[in-house]
Parts: structure tokens; sequence; C-alpha cells
């Protein structure tokens, strides 16, 4: 992010012009919001990254898939450090792990409203992780594939797990399970080293791919009300709220 401005610099990339050009005048009209340029195609956008800081990409689904991912591939390979938001009109299972496995922080639909894209935005500018959930919903029906870890999660850590998909804060999912704060964080560590990773965000995106054995059904609770239950039972660990899951900034960890 911009430290003088404190405004979120973010590149369009969309091979649609009607589109793309809307979208950059919704977004120049949010004072936390500075869009530094536009794009046609992904050629075009490298050149972008290589002149100008940008702290959020918004890129187009197929744009970013298309020749399996390249786009994002050679943006991290030539030094880009800032974050992907992928804008998609809708996805099926394999593109949107393609797009989870290449690194981009979350999906945004374009059905949805342009409020909610300014909360992703800043939710993803400021280390979270954003993807509808709808999107949630394709990647937990996909059958399970490869790669998953054999050992299931324990239920401290299944519960611990279904509260950072919910965006809660250790403290949170603490006081929601009955432990201390250190102890959730003992088992947010359990989760990072059994799944390889170092922050909650990628906890997010590996809890999506299904890498993680049980964790697949987690993944089906936040988006099955059978599962879910209906909120009566406020101490305990809640799905997220409708339309989105957002996994907070590693220092939350």
């Amino acid at each position: 992010m911009n430290e003088q401005t404190n405004r979120i610099r973010l590149l369009l990339v969309d091979d649609q012009a009607l589109f793309r050009e809307s979208l950059s005048r919704l977004l120049a009209s949010e004072p936390s919001l500075l869009v530094v340029g536009e794009c046609g195609h992904s050629a075009q956008a490298i050149e972008t990254l290589g002149r100008s800081p940008v702290d959020v990409v918004l890129a187009d689904f197929h744009l970013a898939v298309e020749r399996g991912g390249e786009f994002i591939a050679t943006a991290r390979r030539k030094g880009y450090q800032g974050r992907f938001l992928i804008i998609a009109g809708d996805a099926d299972a394999k593109d949107a792990v393609l797009v989870i496995k290449l690194g981009a922080a979350g999906i945004f639909l374009k059905s949805d409203a342009p409020d909610r894209l300014v909360q992703a935005i800043t939710l993803v500018a400021n280390g979270a992780a954003w993807f509808d959930r709808r999107i949630i919903q394709v990647l937990a029906d996909r059958p399970p594939g490869a790669g998953i870890i054999e050992n299931p999660l324990t239920d401290p850590e299944q519960k611990v797990l279904l509260g950072i998909l919910g965006g809660l804060t250790n403290r949170k999912i603490a006081e929601n399970l009955g432990l201390t704060e250190g102890g959730v964080k003992v088992l947010v560590q359990h989760l990072f080293h059994r799944s390889g990773v170092r922050t909650r965000s990628h906890l997010v995106r590996v809890a999506l791919e299904g890498s993680l054995g049980t964790a697949r059904a987690v993944v089906k609770r936040t988006v099955d009300p059978a599962t879910a239950g209906d909120g009566s039972n406020s101490g305990k660990a809640r799905p997220p709220t409708p339309g989105h899951l957002a996994a907070f900034h590693q220092s939350n960890s």
C-alpha cells in the first residue's frame, strides 16, 4: 500500500474495454483507491508492473488462467510482490484451484455488488484472502484429488480451522471454543506445520484446494446449511458471513 497517500494502488487487466473502463471509473471514485493503470492483455500488464508500483492486480479470470496461469507466474518471476484478485463471471473447480495454487489472493464474482468489490480489494491489500461462497461450494464439491494429507485433522484443529475460514481472530476463536488464546496459537501453528504454510491466507488456500484431508469437511460446513448450523449456538465458531470468506493477515496468527 502507498505509505504516503494510504491509497491502494490498482492495476486493472481485462480484455473487454467497456468492462475495464467502467470498472476503472467506479474504483477511481473511491478515495481509498488509486487506479494506476488499465491493460487489455497480460503482456501489457507485465510491462506496467515493471515500471509502476502496484498493490493489487485486478485480473480477468480467463486472462489469469490462460496457458496454465502464465500471467501470474511471469509477474512473480519478474519480481512483482503485490497481490492478485481475480475477477470472474464464473469458475469451475479446476481453474479455481489453478488460480489458488498460483498464489492469487482470491476470486471475486462479477455478479456481486460493487461495494463488496471495494471491501474485497481492501482485505486483499491488507494480506487477507477473499473467496466468494459460490467458489467455495465449487471447490468443496469437487472429487478428492491427489496430494491429500492422510492423517485427519483432530477435532480441535478442525474447529480452529473453521474459525479461520470464518475470518475470526485467535482471540475470538478462543472465546468461542472455551480455549486460551495461547492454546489457539499452538493449534494454528500445528495447522501451519501440517499444511506446509506460514500464513493464514495460505492456510485458507490449502484448505480450499482440498489438500488437508478432513479440511474438506470443514470447508463443506462453511457452505452447507445442513452442517453449518442455524447460528443458535453462539459458543461455536461460525461459518463465514454470506458471500465471502476472508482470512486475516498473518499478524493475527
